[in-house]
């Protein structure tokens, strides 16, 4: 493993943990060279998926950018780390197990983000679908809310007062 620091490919393994489920393993790490200390993160990867975008073109499955795209659906909601880290990694297993080959759609990891933001947060929800469906209107905004099960309109409802005459 290369030392972020002095690029020396000598280190040790000082500690090792499992982390989220056993599907994880974080290593701290310690150069030989310089004697900086690191953490590198070692994950199970069955195979390697490609996505297919809606315009026909195709990129490798970026986890970093699944993960990035839930943490903003979720900025400022009551939502840990370790929650949206559990979400991206049990998405990324159903993408690797449920496809029939290293080809999925961009539409099946929406709809799976979307699923599980559903009964994760529905806040991050509407923001995630609001992106990933592009909503150009209020009236689309509407649609979705009134699609969420009854029993979550408390966590959505909220008091805001009357507007005076301006919004701003």
């Amino acid at each position: 493993m290369r030392c972020p620091y002095c690029n020396s490919t000598d280190s040790r393994v000082a500690d090792s943990r499992p982390d989220i489920e056993d599907a994880i393993i974080r290593r701290r790490r310690v150069c030989n060279q310089c004697g900086a200390k690191f953490t590198t993160v070692e994950r199970i990867q069955m195979r390697d998926l490609v996505v297919r975008k809606n315009n026909g073109k195709t990129e490798p499955f970026d986890r970093d950018k699944l993960y990035r795209s839930i943490k903003l659906a979720c900025r400022n909601r009551d939502v840990r780390d370790e929650q949206i880290e559990r979400l991206v990694a049990s998405i990324q297993r159903r993408l690797e197990t449920e496809s029939e080959d290293d080809m999925v759609t961009s539409a099946m990891v929406g709809q799976m983000v979307s699923d599980s933001l559903l009964n994760l947060d529905p806040i991050a929800f509407i923001r995630f679908v609001s992106v990933y469906r592009k909503f150009s209107k209020v009236s689309d905004f509407k649609k979705i809310i009134n699609q969420i099960p009854e029993a979550d309109d408390d966590a959505i409802v909220c008091e805001l007062p009357k507007p005076k005459t301006s919004l701003f």
